[in-house]
């Protein structure tokens, strides 16, 4: 109707358009980066890392925490779990904005080409969040935001591309299909 017009007129007279994500790569020199086998969820004592071991040095290196331990550290006293290794270079690329499922299942595609000639990485991480205060969270139902509005899922892919596929949510949400 009447509305819709105006609606349509204000937008396009604003040249309103949809905001393109942002984009922005780094380089994460001499990184502790924990052991794993894509066969060993639960971890190895001295032979590779588990699951939530993973998942909790994940969320340290994109929050850029400092792997030290330095009793001075007032912000974190996280270690690297073990074991782990050191990798001269590690590369982090953050997609920031509204993204569609095909353009994740893209990423994932193109991420397992990193897998091709030199084989340098083992193995390679997507993490895709849901914005806090999203008001849908999994199933299309409510979601609760309480504290933290937790509400997302990491791909982890080894170069045999097994992978393993991990989910949070806060405690108030449905838990994911």
């Amino acid at each position: 109707g009447a509305e819709g017009s105006t609606l349509m007129s204000y937008f396009s007279k604003n040249q309103i358009q949809a905001l393109k994500p942002k984009i922005t790569f780094s380089t994460l020199r001499d990184l502790q980066c924990p052991v794993l086998q894509s066969n060993d969820l639960q971890g190895k004592p001295e032979e590779s890392c588990s699951t939530e071991e993973l998942f909790e040095w994940l969320g340290a290196v994109l929050n850029q925490v400092s792997f030290d331990n330095t009793s001075s550290s007032f912000l974190s006293t996280y270690c690297c779990p073990e074991p782990n290794t050191v990798v001269e270079k590690a590369f982090l690329c953050t997609i920031t904005g509204f993204i569609i499922p095909e353009k994740i299942i893209q990423l994932l595609e193109q991420l397992c080409c990193y897998f091709g000639e030199p084989k340098l990485a083992y193995w390679l991480t997507l993490t895709v969040h849901g914005f806090a205060d999203s008001p849908v969270s999994w199933r299309e139902n409510e979601h609760g935001f309480h504290k933290g509005g937790e509400n997302l899922y990491n791909f982890v892919i080894f170069r045999n591309l097994d992978y393993w596929l991990q989910m949070a949510v806060g405690a108030h949400d449905d838990c994911p299909p």
